[in-house]
């Protein structure tokens, strides 16, 4: 048998492969030619010597409105953004002009102090340095914060510079249907396009810089208020070579000049029509409609507002002709509406208590708060003298349906002073007139703000419609004298405190916060406030 030669494998090995090493031309260190895409430079000194943010500049100007806080985009567009947001981040990119040769891989906000006027943004960006070889780099610019104003803010502080006006006028003797309508415009932020606010002798003027904000505001004041507008437009300037023309437009608004707790008299006929209610009812509640109540039935109706123009009649009463009353007996009859109770009621005035012994036997819809020993404030109709021509008729026809009394809202008897609340109303910052308001008038203005108040702290619905803030500074003020007071004020504090049960009292955890922008109150207002702390 033959027996296999072993053979030798060394011929068989194939050689190991030399690398190809070139030395890098700027630091001498030894790179692999195969994988260094033909450079000579290693990757070290291409992240050393290679800056492909070159360019770019590291400092900017930014443009900001401090009235409007808005911020400029050239070159005449102004944006609002919010500190570190993103619409200012992507405004802080496009003020860059060599960012669209590289790719941005992150941009953040580098903090600095509010008031150091600089804002610091960190970028990374990739690029390609050479051939198939691409560069990470990161670098911050700085930007100044310039102040500087806006078109609209300078229009807003230059007279007869607007576009439009909208005229608001609501013809009654106090302003508790305005100081409604402000809070409701400051809660949905209806007045953010008006550039002026004008206190007037029976409303206020907005002003705005374009004829669709004015639009905008008068489709709020629709849905939230009974209202009739006019229109009417005024040439400023015409161009004959391009016919093009700039026109001033103004809009008159004027409100039903009836308010919440009036007493009207309906005229016989549109009582019919609108569900056979009698016709001297109260105002309920003030809407886009009437909502009218008759505290003897409980029947309600709703008068829309082109019904009521088409024939419109004024208030009998309004509530600064409110008489207190004391309940005597009460008891219940049995329907019920909603939150109203039907009840019949024993009543006499509060100025008759101990001088005589008249009293009233009324049916009120106030049945189910109204409670033997309780005040109440109400209409006297008996030798009431009313010039009104639908009440004529209705004594001279149905003179038994003309209650003596008609009872409107519980009295609460408040003995602790305006200045203890602990919430409060933002206003609206508003210029006078040309001529300045006079004493009476400012105290007028002041009684129906305090009136206002009460009716927020009373009336829950329209509280839950407001927005409440938190009274801070009377709080911390008041914290500063518990401390100071003796023990013997302490117990007549707390006396005072007791006595006040039964009001409707406004829960901490249902107020707002205070921010800054609640300094928007108007001079009188602020004034009668320090005055009241005093």
């Amino acid at each position: 048998m033959d027996i296999d030669v072993p053979v030798s494998m060394v011929g068989l090995v194939h050689p190991q492969a030399s690398v190809a090493n070139i030395l890098c031309c700027n630091c001498g260190a030894p790179i692999d030619a195969t994988t260094n895409n033909g450079l000579a430079i290693c990757f070290d000194c291409i992240k050393l010597t290679t800056d492909i943010s070159e360019g770019i500049p590291r400092e900017a100007t930014m443009h900001f409105c401090r009235g409007c806080e808005r911020w400029l985009q050239p070159p005449s567009q102004w944006l609002a953004a919010q500190p570190e947001s993103r619409e200012l981040l992507a405004l802080c990119l496009r003020k860059l002009k060599g960012l669209s040769k590289v790719r941005i891989i992150d941009a953040s906000f580098i903090w600095t102090e509010p008031h150091s006027k600089r804002i610091k943004v960190k970028i990374t960006v990739q690029s390609e340095a050479y051939q198939n070889t691409i560069i990470q780099q990161a670098f911050e610019v700085e930007y100044v914060v310039v102040y500087t104003q806006c078109s609209d803010c300078a229009k807003s502080f230059t007279a007869h510079t607007w576009r439009a006006c909208v005229q608001v006028r609501q013809k009654v003797p106090h302003k508790r249907t305005f100081l409604y309508l402000e809070q409701l415009m400051l809660k949905h932020n209806a007045h953010r396009d008006a550039t002026n606010i004008k206190e007037v002798k029976d409303g206020l003027d907005f002003f705005f810089s374009q004829r669709n904000h004015a639009q905008k505001m008068i489709d709020f004041l629709t849905a939230v208020a009974p209202v009739k507008t006019k229109k009417s437009e005024e040439l400023i300037s015409q161009d004959i070579h391009t016919s093009t023309k700039s026109f001033k437009f103004t809009f008159s608004v004027e409100l039903v000049p009836i308010c919440k707790d009036d007493l009207v008299c309906l005229p016989i006929k549109l009582a019919r029509s609108i569900g056979n209610i009698p016709p001297l009812v109260l105002c309920q509640k003030v809407a886009n409609t009437l909502h009218l109540l008759d505290p003897n039935t409980l029947h309600t109706a709703e008068l829309a507002v082109p019904v009521y123009w088409r024939q419109p009649f004024p208030t009998l009463a309004d509530v600064q002709d409110l008489v207190e009353f004391i309940v005597l007996d009460i008891e219940p009859l049995g329907p019920v509406q909603a939150k109203y109770v039907l009840a019949e009621v024993e009543v006499a005035r509060a100025s008759d208590m101990g001088r005589n012994d008249t009293t009233y036997l009324v049916r009120t819809h106030l049945g189910g708060i109204l409670h033997p020993g309780d005040s109440a404030m109400g209409y006297h109709n008996t030798g009431a003298n009313y010039n009104n021509p639908y009440f004529e008729e209705l004594e001279r026809t149905n003179p038994e349906r003309i209650p003596e009394v008609i009872l409107v809202k519980k009295h609460y008897r408040q003995k602790s002073k305006p200045k203890n609340r602990t919430w409060k109303l933002r206003r609206m910052a508003k210029e006078q007139g040309e001529l300045l308001p006079k004493k009476a008038e400012i105290e007028h203005a002041e009684r129906d703000y305090e009136m206002f108040l009460k009716d927020v702290e009373e009336d829950v619905e329209l509280r839950n419609s407001l927005k409440l803030y938190k009274n801070t500074r009377k709080s911390n003020m008041q914290s500063v004298q518990k401390q100071q007071v003796e023990p013997r004020q302490e117990m007549e504090v707390d006396e005072d405190e007791e006595s006040d049960d039964g009001i409707p009292k406004i829960q901490m955890e249902d107020l707002l916060d205070e921010f800054e922008e609640m300094a928007l109150e108007d001079a009188a207002t602020h004034q009668y406030e320090e005055s009241a702390e005093l």
